[in-house]
């Protein structure tokens, strides 16, 4: 008998052509969302909820080094960022890279990349921040284009940080 051959659709055909730059693409595109969710919690919080802890200054040098200065700031960041990591955990391990690398494993890796990625983007986002305010370039909109390009400059390490580290698949023997 004759074998029956299904064909592809073009899109699905071209994904699996450029099966890399689709995991790229579809990466940005978790990351995007994520960013976009971890942006509006950070903005939604630190104009409302934490809007009066603003002018309440934090002490620990350590987070001074990284641009934290207040408490309201501390909890905001906080908050926002853990939305914005865990969203971006969930999609990046279900649907970008399909991972079935044990789970335990991988949030450890993961948690260990996000603390670095907290402290270079505090450390980033510090020195933009200073730069910005000796220009004068204050204010909400300033802010949030800060936040943004904040949140760009990781992906330098965090693509390959999660595609060969964190989300894995398990070799087929």
């Amino acid at each position: 008998m004759g074998e029956i051959r299904q064909e592809k659709s073009g899109f699905t055909a071209w994904t699996d052509r450029h099966a890399e730059l689709w995991k790229f693409m579809k990466f940005l595109l978790a990351g995007g969302g994520s960013n976009m969710v971890e942006l509006a919690v950070h903005m939604l919080l630190l104009n409302t909820v934490f809007a009066a802890l603003t002018v309440e200054p934090v002490t620990a040098h350590f987070l001074n080094l990284i641009g934290i200065t207040s408490k309201g700031y501390l909890y905001t960041y906080m908050i926002s960022t853990t939305v914005g990591y865990t969203i971006a955990f969930i999609l990046n391990r279900k649907i970008t890279f399909n991972a079935d690398a044990n789970p335990a494993v991988s949030m450890m890796l993961y948690a260990v990349m996000v603390l670095f990625t907290i402290f270079a983007n505090g450390w980033i986002g510090s020195a933009m921040t200073t730069w910005a305010r000796e220009n004068d370039l204050t204010g909400n909109l300033c802010d949030m284009a800060i936040k943004v390009i904040g949140m760009l400059i990781p992906m330098l390490w965090t693509y390959p940080c999660n595609r060969f580290l964190i989300h894995r698949k398990k070799k087929r023997l």
